[in-house]
């Protein structure tokens, strides 16, 4: 696969000047739109909560019980199912408005089933790092690996066969983190099987996580003491 050229900081005023441009270019729709539009307003509806740690992300993060697997009463989940980069970025002043205490951010892998290419993805997710630090200065801000995936499964989403891309954003993401300002969660490995595939047990369909996949991620924060 032809390697990543790195992402310069100094191209993010070239990036946030570039965004509409780009979006005209890809396909940058959410999967599920109705159900994207209904849970924004629904958002955008809740009252400001200042001070939180909000989960922020596509079903993977919305599928999880952050407050039961954690123990913190005060998250916020905030993902929605068959979002993207391009998703996020237009809804991030509903998540800045709270000035959250943390931010975890997991997102990337639809963008690569509608072929957004992996520079565009990491250009994103740094656009989104910059645009959160710039509304929400006292923001920590967390950017979590893209999960690797298990395309062996009988029921595994057809386009999703990504892992390689998936990897390689995931090292321009860990480079980059310190420079940023964000700290990078390199969950990748401790999902990985043999094969650099999602581990089995972990997962319902190869893409998304079952119950113990988030028993797992739960465990993983924990060890990492983010709670």
């Amino acid at each position: 696969m032809k390697l990543i050229v790195p992402v310069c900081v100094m191209t993010l005023v070239a990036i946030l000047a570039n965004d509409a441009s780009a979006q005209r270019t890809y396909d940058t729709l959410p999967n599920m739109m109705d159900h994207h539009r209904q849970l924004v307003s629904k958002f955008r509806s809740e009252p400001v909560q200042k001070g939180r740690v909000i989960f922020l992300g596509n079903s993977i993060t919305e599928v999880g019980n952050w407050r039961q697997l954690l123990g913190d009463t005060t998250i916020l989940n905030r993902g929605i199912a068959g979002d993207v980069t391009f998703g996020i970025l237009q809804r991030l002043d509903e998540i800045t408005r709270h000035q959250p205490r943390r931010l975890f951010l997991l997102i990337g892998v639809n963008d690569l089933y509608k072929q957004v290419p992996d520079e565009v993805i990491i250009e994103n997710i740094f656009t989104i790092v910059h645009r959160v630090k710039a509304a929400s200065p006292k923001t920590e801000i967390f950017v979590t690996s893209i999960l690797p995936l298990n395309p062996g499964f009988k029921n595994f989403p057809a386009g999703y066969d990504k892992g390689e891309h998936a990897v390689a954003i995931n090292t321009q993401l860990q480079k980059y983190g310190e420079r940023l300002g964000y700290r990078f969660l390199n969950i990748h490995p401790s999902f990985t099987d043999e094969q650099g595939r999602l581990i089995e047990k972990f997962s319902v369909d190869g893409l998304h996580l079952n119950p113990a996949g988030y028993e797992h991620w739960a465990a993983w924060l924990r060890k990492e003491k983010l709670f």
